[in-house]
Order: structure tokens, then C-alpha cells, then sequence
């Protein structure tokens, strides 16, 4: 074979080759194309496997204390709100405006068994003023609930059901939690019963939320959504870290803000509620603000942590573990005291008898005081919930906090209380709003919760009262009348 059949015979090989591995390529399926991707090591699908099992795991270990609360209440709803209804003239041909009808009114949210025979924990919001309770276990049967005790201080809610041998959650630490650990949300959001979703604690300690009086929420970004409320915060050893109450949304779902209220301060109210029939709460008897740095430079404080005590209620605890006005309390049983909302908390959740330490700033020197706790007077808290027996009734105020005025754009000028929730059986019903400042009751100057209180206690129960309120960038006059 010469050089010339050489060369031709490599080409047509070279041609027959070409065309062989052309056709093995082109009929190759989309199997065997894909099975020669890189593949996932056994070690990671191990790993994603058991992490899987576990969440799973823990799922289906506390799903079945979760339950569906179901309750219906009667709402009233004004008729002939037409303001040209008040005029002689219409009223003469169209009579009268309408009474307030009456209709029934259903909502859904969640709820957590915490002992076998059939305590069940929820928000305060979710059976406040319901004709019937309706608990569904996740067996499908339904139960009658009654409620045990409420406290709206903290949103908490004890239901009780006549049942036995019932599921009961494990109560975990709330104390313990980390940010950044793992969390479960369990509950019955848009009515879809034993919903689970994931995620972990964004932050601790969160207050000024607005929620409730004592807050000391979890934030997570666990999916909360609409129905959740009440239901439970678990970690992953499937024990109750928290209850889910509310969300922080400008759309009404989920955006990733969600808050639970810390399981101890659950159990704290809990015990009280069932065992006392009340929720006590230790008391120091002191007001106390937070530190600016105006206030920091006239002090001549280093920083703005701790509380700094503005007032000290005669004969209290306070006054007889020797603190004074002035001082900065930045240490309480051990823990230190970022901002007052802190220091509240810890303090309405010592039992009164129990003494415990308190470290003070007071011209620049670390001082220790022990002091025995008292317990909040119940006119303290009436007041703080609006329980006045009079057209006040209903009206829940607090002090305007440097945040709150910042954000409802409240000039330094106005001084007053803040109406932060008003009952929808109060007399102030449609004449009073939630953001309005109190600044004179009976033409008396209100320039804080202490003055509110004094003279709100003092209206009679079928007085009339004139209020000097702030709204919307103007102050105006308003009367609460007894007659409404």
C-alpha cells in the first residue's frame, strides 16, 4: 500500500469513527445524560436526611397538643351613622337614628394543651368577649371551653375543656433561647388545621410593640399568618418555648416578623391565674424612664443602659430599700437593665415577699440595695386597664414614650396620656380613638398616668366628663356623657 492508499484509507477511518461516536451521543437519553452529572456526595444526603427525620420528628411529637379554637361573640353595629341624620329637618321625615344592631361574629385561632387534663393556653384577644368556645383536638373531637382566667396585661388566655389522658406539651426555657436557633411554628393559620413551619429567633427581649402592657416578645421569622395566634413556639426538642400572638406586616400576611410571648412569663401568669383566681405581680413602687443622651449629659452618666428613677411612691418597697430620685438602676437580681421596659418586666414577675438585689448608679458610684418585693395594688392595675366605674371605663392609657410621640408625630408641646386601646362596650366608643392624647379631664391638667389616674378615679359613676384631647395635629374639646 503506497503513501496516497495510506492517506485515504486514515481518512475514511477517521470519517467512519467520527460518525460512530456522533450517533452513540445523539441516541443517548436524557437518563444517561443526566447520570453523568456530578452527583451528591452520601455524606450530604445522610445529613439532609436525618436533619429532615428530626424536624419531621418533632413535628409530629407536638402536633397533637395543638388545638382549634373556634369562637363566636355578639358584635354591635351602629345604624344611621349619616351625620345628616341629626339634622331636625331629616329626622322630622327618616325619625330617629337606628339602635345598634346586634350580629354574630365567628373567628378561628390556635391553642396550646399544657396538662393532661385539660388546661389549654391561647392569646387573650382570641376569646375576649366570646359567647362560645369551641376546642377541636386533632383526633377531630370537640370540647366546650371555658375560660379560666385572662390577663391583658400580656395577652394570655386559660381555657379549660373537660377532658382527660390529653396531650400535653413539655414547657421549655424561654430564658435560654438563643438568637439564631432553630424554631418551630405550630397552629391553624386561615383555618388549615396542624400547619408547621420553620425558622429561628431573630431577637429576644423585643418591647415597645405595642401589643400588650408587659412585653417581652421572641421575634422569629417562622411563617405566622392569621389563626396562628395562640399557637406554640417550639424548639427543637419539641418543647414550648413561646406563644405565637401577633405579626408584623403592612400587607396582613407574613413578612418574616412574627412575635411569641416567652414561655416562662406564659407559666408565671398561668399558675397565678389557675391557682389565685388573679395574676399577682411583685411591685417596687417607683416611675421610672428611659435614659436620652440629654438626660445622660445632666446626669453625667457614661452611657444610656439602665432606669432611671423619676419617682418613689411613699411607704413602698422602693422607698424602704433606700433608693431615690435620681438614681439609675442598672442591675436587677443579677441581670442588668437595659431599658425600663426590662426592668418592668422582672419586677412583675417576682412574687411579692421575695427580696432580691438591685445595683444603682447614684453619683457616679456602683451601689447594692436588697429590697423586699410588695405586690401591685389592685387600683394600680384597674387603672393602667381602664377598669374605672365610670364613662371612663374601657379607656386604656399609658405615658407618651419618646418612641410613641416620634411616630404619631405628638410635638413636645402636648402633655397627656395616649389612648392605646379603647373596649368596644365603653362609653368613649366613637368618640375617643386609639393615638389621641388626654391632656385635661374636667378641665385638670393631665401631664402623665399618675395625674390620669388620680382623676379618673375620682369621676362618679354617672357624671359627665369634659376631655381635652390631641388628634391629628389639633386639640379639641370633647364630653363623655353617662346618658350614652
Amino acid at each position: 500500500m503506497n503513501f496516497k492508499e495510506k492517506r485515504c484509507y486514515r481518512s475514511i477511518l477517521f470519517v467512519v469513527l467520527a460518525t460512530a461516536l456522533s450517533l452513540c451521543f445523539s441516541t443517548q437519553s436524557p437518563s444517561d445524560s443526566y447520570a453523568q452529572s456530578p452527583k451528591i456526595s452520601h455524606e450530604s444526603v445522610d445529613l439532609l436526611t436525618k436533619t429532615g427525620d428530626a424536624m419531621a420528628e418533632v413535628a409530629a411529637a407536638v402536633k397533637p397538643s395543638i388545638v382549634n379554637i373556634s369562637t363566636t361573640r355578639t358584635v354591635k353595629i351602629s345604624g344611621g351613622m349619616n351625620p345628616f341624620f341629626e339634622d331636625p329637618f331629616f329626622r322630622h321625615f327618616f325619625g330617629e337614628r337606628q339602635q345598634p344592631k346586634e350580629r354574630k361574629s365567628a373567628g378561628l385561632a390556635s391553642g396550646v394543651i399544657v396538662s393532661s387534663d385539660g388546661y389549654i393556653i391561647t392569646n387573650y384577644h382570641v376569646v375576649k368577649d366570646a359567647d362560645e368556645i369551641k376546642v377541636t383536638l386533632t383526633d377531630k373531637r370537640e370540647f366546650s371551653g371555658k375560660v379560666i382566667g385572662s390577663d391583658a396585661k400580656t395577652e394570655i388566655s386559660v381555657v379549660k375543656i373537660e377532658a382527660t389522658g390529653l396531650s400535653a406539651m413539655q414547657w421549655g426555657d424561654s430564658d435560654a433561647l438563643r438568637v439564631g436557633e432553630i424554631v418551630l411554628a405550630v397552629g391553624n393559620p386561615f383555618g388549615l388545621n396542624q400547619t408547621v413551619t420553620m425558622g429561628i429567633v431573630s431577637a429576644t427581649g423585643r418591647a415597645n410593640v405595642g401589643i400588650a402592657d408587659y412585653e417581652d416578645f421572641i421575634q422569629t421569622d417562622a411563617a405566622i399568618n392569621p389563626g396562628n395566634s395562640g399557637g406554640a413556639l417550639v424548639n427543637v426538642k419539641g418543647q414550648l418555648v413561646g406563644i405565637n400572638t401577633a405579626i408584623f406586616s403592612t400587607s396582613g400576611g407574613y413578612q418574616g416578623i412574627g412575635f411569641a410571648i416567652p414561655s416562662n412569663m406564659v407559666k408565671s401568669i398561668m399558675d397565678s391565674l389557675v391557682k389565685k383566681g388573679k395574676v399577682v405581680r411583685g411591685w417596687l413602687g417607683v416611675s421610672i424612664q428611659r435614659i436620652t443622651p440629654e438626660l445622660a449629659k445632666q446626669f453625667n452618666l457614661s452611657g444610656e443602659n439602665g432606669a432611671l428613677v423619676s419617682d418613689i411612691v411613699e411607704n413602698s418597697p422602693a422607698e424602704k430599700a433606700g433608693l431615690k430620685r435620681g438614681d439609675v438602676i442598672v442591675e436587677y437580681d443579677g441581670k442588668s437593665t437595659d431599658d425600663p421596659n426590662q426592668l418592668r418586666n422582672m419586677v412583675a414577675n417576682t412574687l411579692p415577699g421575695e427580696e432580691r438585689t438591685i445595683k444603682v448608679l447614684r453619683d457616679n458610684k456602683m451601689i447594692t440595695l436588697k429590697v423586699t418585693m410588695g405586690e401591685l395594688p389592685a387600683e394600680l392595675q384597674q387603672a393602667e386597664t381602664g377598669e374605672y366605674q365610670n364613662v371612663l371605663r374601657g379607656v386604656s392609657v399609658q405615658d407618651i414614650t419618646p418612641e410613641i410621640a416620634k411616630q404619631l408625630n405628638v410635638p413636645v408641646r402636648i402633655k397627656g396620656v395616649i389612648i392605646t386601646d379603647i373596649d368596644e362596650n365603653s362609653p368613649a366608643t366613637g368618640i375617643l380613638m386609639q393615638g389621641d392624647v388626654i391632656q385635661q379631664i374636667n378641665r385638670k391638667n393631665v401631664t402623665g398616668l399618675k395625674d390620669y389616674q388620680e382623676i379618673a378615679s375620682k369621676v362618679g359613676k354617672d357624671e359627665s366628663v369634659l376631655l381635652l384631647i390631641y388628634r391629628q395635629g389639633s386639640s379639641i374639646y370633647v364630653t363623655l356623657s353617662s346618658n350614652r
